[in-house]
């Protein structure tokens, strides 16, 4: 079963991975802002065909060499979730190695060709955009930390009949294996840390809800569209991440009330089946954010213009964002799906490392 999990989460990963530099917009090519009249350039091609394989090669190689391994050898279950774990860690950051290569091969292209000449900057305002603005309001995200504070209570309640020992740590087999002393602490952590990150995705709602709405000046209506529906999509996946979240958590504090609530077969099934929905809504975001995309590229016009957000000097790496003039909080990625902080706003690394810190701080205690 535990090979099996990470053998999926292995070629999802690598699926997702390869396929990102053809899922983007067009004109943001590892990270690095061309004209729309060289989005068919010929070597943009090369080099986003050369990753994906470079990535599913290796990758698809790593995944018959684990399988061989687990076959000749039977190791234990820790074992092969160690190894696993390592695949998986190694494939992203070869993933990251060729990006940030490639990256740099598209920086050599567009000076090169003197692209930047090509650019003219122009900032798009347009006023009233905000009531049209779809996200799902704030007080939707309470709904999950309601009911964590019930059960938080609800636990609270039934402390003297709790095990001396509480579970701190579960295995791929759903049952715990890592356990520490009954303290009014420990016996709610779990839920604790929970609520930390649900206050976090809470935070995150807020904070894009406040980000600017970025238009693009050469195609002022796809663009807008565009930005209005994706700011939709992101904060429904940011609901049910927290809800499916809520929903693991919740399974795992009730066997800590109730040794024996749930079935051996229940404890490993219900887990994965959360994995697979969280999985099946990543997917299905990722595809609607493409096909709006395609619009966008599919209408665009052939003119020189970008907007004022979209400068390369904003960005470093083509990932980090820097821009003390943008007082946005959350940006869109340039390379992936997603948003990403503005790192020249500190409000961002409250929103995101306050909880971290929060996390680490009740597991150590």
């Amino acid at each position: 079963m535990e090979a099996l999990i990470f053998i999926m989460m292995m070629l999802l990963t690598v699926m997702l991975e390869a396929a990102i530099p053809f899922l983007i917009r067009k004109t943001i090519v590892f990270g690095v802002s061309i004209p729309s009249t060289q989005i068919k350039h010929p070597q943009i091609s090369v080099y986003k065909k050369r990753y994906s394989l470079l990535i599913v090669v290796p990758a698809l190689l790593l995944l018959l060499a684990y399988c061989i391994w687990q076959a000749t050898n039977s190791p234990q279950a820790n074992q092969v979730a160690i190894v696993g774990t390592f695949l998986l860690f190694g494939t992203l950051f070869w993933s990251f190695s060729l990006y940030f290569y490639f990256h740099g091969k598209m920086l050599e292209l567009k000076g090169e060709n003197k692209w930047e000449e090509q650019l003219k900057v122009v900032s798009v305002t347009e006023l009233g955009i905000r009531q049209k603005d779809e996200m799902l309001p704030w007080y939707v995200f309470l709904i999950p930390m309601i009911i964590t504070v019930g059960f938080l209570l609800f636990t609270a309640t039934q402390y003297d009949v709790l095990p001396t020992e509480i579970p701190v740590h579960w295995g791929a087999d759903g049952k715990a294996d890592r356990f520490t002393t009954k303290t009014p602490i420990s016996s709610v952590s779990l839920l604790l840390v929970l609520l930390t990150m649900q206050f976090m995705f809470l935070g995150i709602n807020i904070a894009t809800k406040r980000s600017g709405i970025k238009i693009i000046a050469n195609n002022k209506q796809a663009s807008k569209r565009r930005q209005l529906k994706y700011r939709k999509y992101s904060s429904w996946l940011n609901l049910l991440i927290s809800i499916t979240i809520t929903v693991l958590f919740i399974l795992l504090q009730l066997t800590t009330l109730y040794n024996n609530i749930f079935s051996d077969y229940m404890i490993v099934i219900i887990p994965l089946l959360l994995t697979v929905v969280l999985l099946i809504c990543t997917i299905v975001f990722t595809f609607k954010v493409e096909r709006l995309n395609r619009e966008l590229d599919g209408k665009e016009q052939e003119t020189q213009e970008i907007s004022t957000f979209d400068a390369d000097n904003h960005w470093k790496g083509g990932l980090f964002y820097f821009n003390k003039n943008d007082p946005s909080i959350f940006v869109e990625k340039r390379f992936g799906i997603g948003w990403t902080i503005n790192f020249a706003n500190p409000i961002g690394y409250l929103l995101l490392f306050i909880p971290l810190l929060l996390i680490l701080l009740l597991s150590f205690i």
